[in-house]
């Protein structure tokens, strides 16, 4: 059986040739000749199927034979907020997850207690777009650059925004309860906080900014277990939706 290649063209529609790292994939690790049948996505929501038309050592065209666009597999939209891990790794194996698993935004915190306050998006997009090919969602998160935190939570946000955190001094409500409950909106926003938890005063300022506190569970969870967690429970919800 033939393998089925997927390449991610941001304007696949538009264009008519493979970005320059899809084309060497193509040409020199799957070794696509002209006639070949492709699979394009563009981020937005389209499949393309098209065919090789010229393939040389540093060019790969292409003919579009078919569209179809397809729908999300859930509704509204997911917004993870999260302060990033010590080690990149971690957080680059939490959105290759959660891109399986489907959202559409997160954003990077710089809290109090922060473990790395730089961070390379660059890298994370290639994750992303790794994994969107290989769980084939014609879908690309939106990943934003490292933010402050007292910056993001006066960001006019609409929908549900919730802040999960471990501190027994601030009542919790049980997050994955919270976003079955029906709402007006289908948007969803949820902060998850550094190994050291957000600060105290962090999680009052985000109530104050109309953030819910919340819990994840009975757990205590690490920043990217957490992270691929509220997003699978906030798919769950959604997709019933």
């Amino acid at each position: 059986m033939k393998e089925t290649r997927y390449f991610y063209v941001p304007d696949a529609g538009l264009s008519s040739e493979l970005p320059a790292d899809e084309a060497t994939h193509a040409i020199r690790v799957l070794r696509l000749k002209e006639g070949d049948e492709i699979f394009l996505m563009d981020g937005c929501g389209h499949y393309f199927t098209a065919e090789v038309s010229v393939a040389s050592s540093k060019h790969c065209m292409y003919r579009i034979k078919e569209t179809v666009e397809k729908n999300k597999d859930w509704s509204g939209y997911i917004h993870l907020a999260i302060a990033p891990t010590k080690m990149s790794d971690r957080m680059e194996w939490m959105l290759e997850k959660a891109t399986e698993v489907g959202f559409d935004e997160v954003t990077f915190l710089n809290c109090r207690f922060s473990e790395r306050r730089s961070l390379r998006t660059d890298r994370l997009d290639r994750v992303i777009v790794s994994a969107m090919k290989q769980s084939r969602k014609p879908w690309k998160p939106v990943i934003n650059p490292m933010m402050d935190f007292s910056e993001f939570i006066k960001r006019n946000d609409d929908g549900q925004k919730y802040i999960a955190h471990c501190y027994n001094e601030i009542a919790r409500k049980d997050f994955f309860e919270e976003i079955s409950r029906p709402q007006t909106s289908d948007r969803i926003t949820v902060m998850i906080g550094p190994e050291g938890d957000f600060s105290i005063d962090e999680v009052r300022q985000a109530m104050e900014n109309g953030y819910e506190p919340v819990s994840l569970g009975r757990s205590r969870l690490r920043t990217e277990t957490a992270g691929l967690s509220a997003v699978m429970m906030s798919q769950i919800i959604l997709s019933r939706r």
